[in-house]
């Protein structure tokens, strides 16, 4: 949620707080992720900004050893789990930096800063490799009631192939928008989502191509976002 500070175009104010809920299960692990981040804003133009920011991540990771894949039953480490439970708690934190426009936004962050070195239980994972995160966009608005919206992602991890994603977005009005994307040797993705005075809903379906091996299945992503703070529904991209 945005807190105090003069509004003017996309700026929302000179701070900014959120938090953020991820949950995910696949085989044996169940993973659920919890993230309370804090930014601020440095005026540089007259409609450009610099934003910096933080985050504390903590993980909790629970491991059942009845619902490993093949893969995971193999592994030496995670192996040793077969038919019984395991819980593992990790304490990390993440940065990042961004310059913003009502036109356009490049940004880098950093998740994993700590690579997990702080974490409690049964440590059946090492360490968490860092991910570094590029980001752009661009908005072009054709009229009152129409905008596109383009964006590219760069995803690097050292225990995995780099992700390049990009994908784009009709919007409508300022209240809907759909679109498509492709992740390079993964997948193809279809997305909507709508946008109320405070809350935003989105969708997205994400089908793996057939070179993909990290993505087997099809995968569903369910979004949703609340202002805690003011009444500016702020920008789709």
């Amino acid at each position: 949620g945005q807190l105090s500070g003069q509004a003017s175009g996309d700026i929302l104010g000179k701070n900014a707080a959120g938090i953020s809920i991820l949950h995910d299960q696949y085989g044996a692990f169940a993973e659920t992720e919890f993230v309370a981040s804090y930014a601020s804003r440095i005026q540089v133009g007259e409609k450009t900004n610099l934003r910096l920011g933080a985050g504390l991540n903590y993980r909790s990771v629970r491991l059942d050893g009845n619902s490993m894949t093949t893969e995971q039953a193999d592994d030496p480490v995670v192996g040793q789990y077969f038919g019984s439970f395991s819980n593992m708690q990790v304490m990390d934190f993440n940065l990042g930096i961004a310059l913003t426009h009502p036109s356009y936004y490049v940004s880098y962050a950093v998740h994993h800063v700590n690579q997990g070195a702080i974490n409690s239980g049964d440590v059946f994972m090492e360490r968490i490799p860092r991910v570094g995160i590029f980001q752009a966009g661009y908005r072009n608005r054709l009229n009152d009631n129409l905008a596109l919206a383009t964006n590219f992602l760069y995803r690097s991890q050292s225990d995995l192939p780099d992700n390049v994603e990009f994908n784009m977005k009709v919007v409508l009005k300022e209240k809907f928008w759909l679109g498509a994307g492709h992740r390079i040797d993964y997948a193809n993705n279809f997305q909507f989502g709508l946008l109320f005075d405070k809350m935003r809903i989105g969708y997205i379906y994400e089908m793996p191509t057939l070179k993909s091996y990290l993505l087997p299945n099809v995968t569903h992503e369910f979004m949703l976002t609340y202002a805690l703070f003011g009444d500016r529904r702020g920008m789709i991209w």
